[in-house]
């Protein structure tokens, strides 16, 4: 196993031991003895596998140790950090927790890319959608978003005027707001996307459905241009 795939695994193993630090740190603080410890530790340890993230990739490309299992390995490591932290920070127990429609946002938008790549590889078997940069952009604001809320600072959770009904806006939010902005925004752009791809190769034509039927292979004067 290569260097590179080594310290992938490495950074899916810390993916638990963020979590564990990050929900005994909120049982503390639910209870009224929080142990700052436990909040560096889960935030060292956050640190650490983002970090790694870069590493990896430079050594695979550095080293020439691109394979397969890297290949797989690497946007599962990504996403699955990026999302254990997104959940264990809506249920933390911590003085700011991330709104539960802040990580439904971000389950749902990846639910939409996952599956609307699934159906454009199902009906093409291939997929001409790459990664935007409303999509990197998503990513962008949902680490800053998920690091402020574990810096937890007093003046990040001052109020911000008086509040709107029951919604008190702190400093925090805006971090947030600005990732579920970008967040909903990728997840409507990769959608237009792919059905845009999917229209252009005549999925979308109600008169070429008997022929997709036979398996027969459409000529090119009747795939959309």
């Amino acid at each position: 196993m290569t260097t590179a795939n080594k310290i992938t695994l490495v950074r899916i193993g810390l993916i638990p031991v963020f979590v564990v630090f990050t929900i005994y740190y909120g049982i503390g603080f639910s209870a009224g003895r929080p142990e700052e410890w436990l909040r560096w530790a889960g935030v060292s340890a956050f640190a650490v596998a983002s970090i790694s993230d870069g590493l990896d990739g430079f050594i695979a490309r550095r080293y020439n140790q691109r394979t397969e299992l890297g290949v797989l390995l690497d946007p599962i490591a990504d996403k699955g950090l990026l999302l254990a932290g997104i959940i264990t920070l809506s249920f933390s127990g911590w003085a700011y927790e991330l709104p539960v429609w802040f990580t439904i946002l971000v389950i749902a938008r990846d639910m939409i890319v996952v599956v609307g790549a699934g159906v454009v590889m199902l009906l093409q078997g291939r997929s001409a959608v790459r990664p935007t940069w409303s999509g990197k952009a998503a990513t962008a604001c949902q680490m800053v978003a998920l690091v402020a809320v574990m810096l937890q600072h007093e003046v990040l959770r001052m109020p911000i005027g008086g509040g709107v009904g029951i919604w008190h806006l702190v400093w925090l939010d805006i971090p947030v707001i600005l990732a579920a902005f970008f967040t909903a925004f990728s997840g409507i752009a990769y959608l237009a996307r792919g059905i845009g791809e999917l229209h252009l190769s005549g999925h979308g034509d109600p008169t070429l459905w008997p022929e997709r039927q036979t398996g027969t292979p459409l000529p090119p004067d009747k795939l959309r241009k």
